[in-house]
């Protein structure tokens, strides 16, 4: 491409979308002392974030994790939040975290290429969706890259960094060695549908909703089972996590994907919840019940 941009490695950060995911990866960079601005269109939903940032600080401080003196500049100098993505035009890198869809993160996408600066790296936390697709609606292609954490986003040590069929060598190498120096493993994978992890986690979702919808065995079963065996939740345990919403529109965008290849192909079980707004942690229920306190 003829991006005759120097790229440098970020130092302020954008964060668009303040749910379970943006405020996750929000928290990592606080941990590290990077300054970030939190956008979201709602405010409701950015109170939230503010909510649960602070108790991911608190926690990291009990853990040593964080130092106490700290926990109060953090909160009150090193981030801002915003319904008006004007205020992420400062930044150096931008980190799309909304909702997995491709119509709503284009859009989103071209408002931003309006905004920042030519030497910007924008990066999407999309779980499944083809960085090539998303890039080649851009005008300036070569900055753009996939960045997915894992939730949550400030424990998890994992992220993928995905290389579109445009992206600069020289971006994927600066978000590489950003994502060691705010405590991650990055790991360059190539832009394929649910790109490494997610394409093997399907089998994990998929197989344990099959099981449960042919009565073989209940959730909770399924999940006590999984822990036993050594993973730290159930297949069950995760979704709701994760969120049920979530996890479902990442399966049915790998499927597709994959030519509805009958491996990935999504549950009716998993669906009817969808369906209900039970999503899991976040609503208050999905596979499981949960109260105010969880």
């Amino acid at each position: 491409m003829k991006d005759a941009v120097t790229f440098q490695m970020p130092q302020q950060i954008a964060i668009c979308g303040a749910g379970v995911m943006g405020t996750g990866i929000a928290t990592a960079l606080l941990l590290h002392q990077f300054p970030v601005t939190l956008y979201d269109l709602s405010d409701a939903v950015l109170k939230r974030a503010q909510h649960q940032i602070a108790r991911n600080l608190e926690k990291a401080v009990q853990k040593g994790k964080l130092a106490a003196e700290l926990l109060h500049p953090v909160l009150q100098e090193k981030i801002s939040f915003t319904t008006r993505l004007e205020d992420c035009a400062a930044a150096d890198c931008v980190i799309e975290a909304i909702i997995e869809d491709r119509t709503a993160k284009i859009d989103l996408l071209h408002r931003l290429e309006s905004l920042l600066p030519s030497r910007a790296i924008i990066a999407t936390n999309t779980s499944s969706i083809a960085i090539s697709s998303l890039q080649s609606e851009l005008q300036h292609p070569g900055r753009f890259l996939g960045l997915h954490f894992f939730n949550p986003a400030h424990i998890m040590k994992l992220v993928e960094v995905v290389k579109g069929a445009f992206t600069l060598n020289a971006v994927i190498e600066i978000i590489k060695d950003f994502s060691e120096s705010i405590g991650k493993i990055p790991v360059i994978v190539k832009d394929v549908p649910g790109f490494i992890v997610n394409r093997v986690a399907r089998n994990f979702y998929n197989e344990a909703l099959r099981i449960v919808e042919e009565g073989t065995a209940s959730v909770e079963q399924v999940d006590r089972l999984l822990r036993s065996y050594g993973f730290r939740m159930g297949p069950f345990e995760l979704m709701d996590l994760i969120g049920v919403d979530t996890n479902f529109a990442v399966t049915l965008s790998v499927w597709q994907q994959y030519f509805y290849d009958p491996r990935f192909a999504p549950s009716l079980l998993q669906k009817q919840l969808v369906d209900a707004k039970k999503w899991g942690r976040k609503t208050g229920e999905g596979f499981y019940r949960y109260s105010q306190q969880d």
